[in-house]
């Protein structure tokens, strides 16, 4: 692959003029099998370049495990680029922000009380270290200077936004210098974050969605030379729980894209494809009220969360072939769906008799934190003998992030940090009654400085204004369902429930799962973890990936903490419902 040079009049490759036209793509947010389909749907739109973040919480689950295999395969998400002849802008991190749990920092960092991340912190840095030794060795042949696809290597990300510590900045960049980075460096912040964001010697790089001449002028004045990039070029919105969805006009949008190459300068679209949080990677957004972003990543991109163009992408492509050239070939309208309605799940088991199979419980004289007990997502289910018959207040100090709150197995009520809620009253009914405290991580902190999210029961818990002692804090990750006691029932459980049936596919493909009727909680087909579902909208399905189902019977399990819909059913549908739409 040719060499990307930063001269004062823009970019070149191997001596000659080049424009980046490149299009976010998250890898880990689309399931392998359907990466070659939408690098090569990208190909076809006119772009020359894909730019993906790398998560580090996925990687590096914990200290001493390293994952870079089947979905997490990077090394070869690149060679598939390579092949479709595109290359790659790389943004390692280590915060990538995205919408994604924590912004991508693995939440073990939080079991140190003391850590300051994204800063010079040695506790911080030395594992940021560990991360690069490991990362980047098996990407050395995909960088462009050993004939690999990737361009550029983008340092940290929008750091202007959460601090002004130079010095950690030149840190990051030693690192990744000393572990073989040897193509170009950039920074991106948004434009009044320049300043603070960006170092001398690296490509400084804006993000924004309209403005183009304004933004453009803004990143000018910060570096009077070398090419101007849009490193973030925002052509739709996330969407968060109890919110509309978010969509941009195409023809807008088309415009704003039209005048930005107007200017000469590069771009990036924020996202080409979206896809999807799968499982418990939604992040979440706390500027004064916590908001978590739902499961599906559709963005309103130019193609769709199944991959499938949109009018965006119709209307992009034609003006990007006013500046360059667009392959003759253009993409199917739509891939394979298929549907099938109504789909009972006739079998169930009580989450909180079916706990002790799913986790192993920590006495403790205080609830213990899922970072303290080792965990990274999903569930802790906390319990305590009430002392005393009658009346009882209890306050919780700091939920993180929901609390479901059970005497004797029946529910009382729920606690959720969104509505800044800490107390509960209720009866209790005798003396040793046990208290049940379910108290789900909806999605750490992805931007600002909350990303310092620690999750379940923070703080003290008081019971008529004493302290509770007497605890045991049971993780329930959920990373495996194997051993659930799932029995037929005609009756659901009190409570939350798993819920379990099968259908056979003919032959698989892409689907929607409909929810019609339930609550809150989440869904896994053949063990492959979809993601999040909440009545409270606006999105009301889940994209499920045909690469997840087989030919015959398929399992579907759902976790519902609330209650089922009627008959316990649910369909598979040929098109989404992500909700009514904002405006």
């Amino acid at each position: 692959m040719p060499l990307l040079q930063i001269e004062d009049d823009g970019f070149r490759l191997d001596g000659e003029p080049f424009r980046i036209l490149s299009g976010g793509l998250h890898y880990f947010r689309v399931h392998p099998d359907h990466w070659r389909d939408r690098l090569r749907k990208a190909r076809l739109m006119g772009l020359n370049t894909v730019e993906t973040y790398v998560p580090w919480n996925l990687h590096q689950p914990q200290p001493d495990t390293f994952r870079l295999y089947h979905g997490l395969d990077l090394p070869r998400f690149l060679d598939l680029a390579a092949e479709e002849g595109l290359r790659v802008l790389l943004r390692p991190g280590p915060y990538i922000c995205a919408e994604w749990e924590g912004g991508g920092l693995p939440s073990w960092l939080l079991a140190d009380p003391d850590i300051r991340l994204r800063s010079g912190d040695p506790g911080f840095l030395g594992a940021v270290a560990d991360w690069f030794r490991q990362l980047l060795p098996p990407l050395h042949d995909r960088l462009a200077t050993r004939g690999g696809p990737v361009l550029a290597v983008q340092l940290e990300n929008e750091y202007g936004a959460y601090g002004d510590d130079t010095a950690y900045l030149e840190g990051l960049a030693e690192l990744l210098r000393r572990h073989g980075v040897d193509v170009p460096l950039f920074t991106c912040d948004q434009p009044a974050d320049l300043e603070r964001g960006s170092l001398p010697g690296v490509l400084a790089t804006a993000n924004f969605g309209s403005g183009s001449a304004r933004n453009l002028t803004a990143l000018r004045t910060a570096r009077p030379s070398g090419p101007l990039l849009c490193a973030e070029f925002w052509v739709g919105w996330f969407d968060r729980w109890g919110g509309e969805h978010i969509v941009r006009d195409a023809r807008e949008a088309a415009q704003e894209l039209d005048d930005l190459l107007a200017t000469g300068a590069s771009v990036n679209f924020y996202m080409f494809h979206g896809g999807t949080n799968f499982g418990f990677m939604n992040g979440a957004n706390d500027k004064h009220t916590y908001r978590p972003t739902v499961t599906s990543y559709d963005y309103d991109a130019p193609l769709d969360e199944a991959g499938d163009p949109t009018e965006k992408y119709a209307a992009f492509r034609e003006v990007i072939a006013k500046y360059a050239p667009v392959p003759a070939e253009f993409p199917p309208a739509r891939g394979a769906r298929f549907a099938l309605e109504p789909l009972e799940l006739t079998e169930s088991a009580g989450l909180l008799h079916a706990a002790p199979a799913l986790g192993e419980a920590v006495a403790s004289r205080r609830p213990l934190t899922m970072e303290e007990l080792g965990q990274d997502y999903g569930f802790v289910l906390y319990e305590a003998d009430l002392p005393e018959a009658g009346p009882a207040l209890l306050e919780l100090e700091r939920v993180r992030d929901r609390a479901q709150v059970f005497i004797d197995g029946q529910p009382v009520g729920v606690l959720e940090r969104e509505g800044h809620e800490h107390s509960l009253s209720f009866a209790v009914p005798r003396p040793g009654a046990a208290l049940a405290v379910l108290v789900e991580n909806q999605g750490r902190v992805n931007y600002g400085q909350g990303i310092h999210d620690r999750k379940g029961l923070l703080g003290q818990v008081l019971l008529n204004g004493a302290p509770l002692d007497g605890w045991t804090s049971r993780p329930l990750p959920l990373t495996s369902l194997d051993d659930v006691p799932f029995a037929p029932s005609s009756a659901p459980p009190t409570g939350p429930a798993l819920y379990r049936g099968t259908f056979a596919v003919d032959r698989p493909a892409d689907t929607f799962l409909h929810l019609g009727g339930w609550t809150k909680g989440n869904a896994w087909v053949n063990g492959f973890a979809l993601g999040r579902y909440w009545s409270r909208g606006p999105q009301r399905s889940l994209y499920v990936p045909g690469p997840v189902l087989r030919e015959g019977l398929n399992e579907l399990v759902l976790l519902e903490l609330h209650a089922p819909g009627r008959g316990r059913r649910v369909a598979l549908r040929e098109a989404p419902d992500l909700g009514p739409v904002e405006g």
